[in-house]
């Protein structure tokens, strides 16, 4: 009976250690926060794991087409031919923006103003210290030192760091040349060097330690740590705008998400007076013909669950959330996976 009730167990013991390891996903630091949110909240709804590495948006594409984990993270969409190599279905996820951040003595957040081009001209090295006439003319009766500016990177590939390259090499051709758009750009040298630093946890130390320092973050990691984000003119050309969940919403409504249904649109420097320039869609990766509809069902659930009830996570979050006429597409994104085993995936 003992032998009879050891083999029982031992054979229940994997089917149980199997429930409980989380469905996994990896990619973009940009929206990891939430993501991670939302794992916990659906845990806790349905009491399945899911876990949420934020190893940087290469990274995630790198790990989905190994197959690696059930989704990854990216912030910068692949193209059709990219998604049909690779067997891969492309869905995006919320909205957020990248923000400028500055520690300047005396200046307090959204006080420091900044064009497109002059932040270009900062981050290729023209610029060198804090008060160059040209930063000096944005701001008049702000009292600028000078100092020199440092700036701070990435050292790893990022998506945000292409974002940030992607919307100064859209108002700078003199960026584009020198840096153009890159994950992990070649940075100016010697005196103009910026400082390569790890992770957004990086960015964030790098900048509260030292004085003169600028450097970029999400949005969320702005408010989160409190730093001094700078305001930027719009694309209309005249409105200096401070990044916000509303000007995220701006950008989506005047860009071609929204008029012609491209999903993939850049929501960068639109023309809405309100809307943040810098502003970005994050999306996720799955496997189009995995082996077994079992693999990926928490997966895709989740997915389906971000949309029909993960937006009240969002308030207040730094991010905003897709447009309806955005989400209402989700589901039919979702059927385009295809398991090899002939299963149909029950998610909704």
């Amino acid at each position: 009976m003992k032998k009879i009730v050891a083999l029982t167990v031992a054979m229940l013991l994997p089917l149980w250690v199997a429930a409980q390891t989380p469905t996994a996903g990896a990619g973009a630091s940009f929206p990891s926060a939430v993501y991670q949110l939302w794992a916990q909240k659906y845990e806790k709804a349905f009491n399945k794991p899911v876990s949420y590495m934020p190893t940087g948006s290469g990274d995630g594409v790198k790990k989905i087409i190994a197959r690696e984990v059930a989704f990854g993270g990216t912030d910068s969409p692949l193209s059709e031919a990219d998604l049909s190599k690779h067997r891969l279905v492309q869905l995006p996820v919320l909205v957020g923006g990248i923000v400028p951040i500055v520690n300047l003595k005396g200046i307090s957040a959204n006080e420091l103003r900044l064009t497109g081009d002059v932040l270009a001209d900062i981050f290729r090295g023209d610029i060198k210290v804090w008060n160059d006439k040209r930063i000096v003319a944005l701001n008049p009766g702000v009292a600028l030192p000078n100092l020199a500016i440092t700036r701070i990177v990435r050292s790893e590939k990022s998506g945000t760091t292409e974002g940030l390259t992607k919307y100064l090499a859209h108002v700078s051709a003199e960026f584009k040349q020198e840096v153009g758009v890159s994950s992990l750009p070649t940075w100016p040298t010697g005196a103009a060097a910026a400082r390569a630093v790890e992770g957004n946890d990086g960015v964030v130390k790098g900048i509260r330690d030292t004085q003169g320092a600028i450097g970029y973050l999400s949005f969320d990691r702005v408010l989160k740590h409190g730093l001094t984000a700078v305001r930027l003119r719009s694309g209309d050309g005249q409105t200096f705008v401070s990044a916000s969940e509303e000007g995220f919403r701006a950008a989506v409504k005047a860009s071609d998400m929204l008029r012609s249904g491209d999903e993939t649109s850049s929501l960068m420097n639109t023309s809405a007076a309100a809307a943040w320039p810098i502003t970005l869609t994050t999306y996720v990766l799955l496997d189009a013909q995995p082996k077994t509809a079992s693999s990926v069902a928490t997966a895709l659930h989740f997915l389906y669950w971000t949309q029909l009830s993960g937006d009240g996570a969002l308030r207040n979050s730094g991010f905003s959330p897709l447009p309806s006429e955005v989400q209402a597409k989700f589901s039919a994104r979702l059927m385009k996976v295809k398991p090899q085993d002939g299963q149909a995936i029950a998610f909704m």
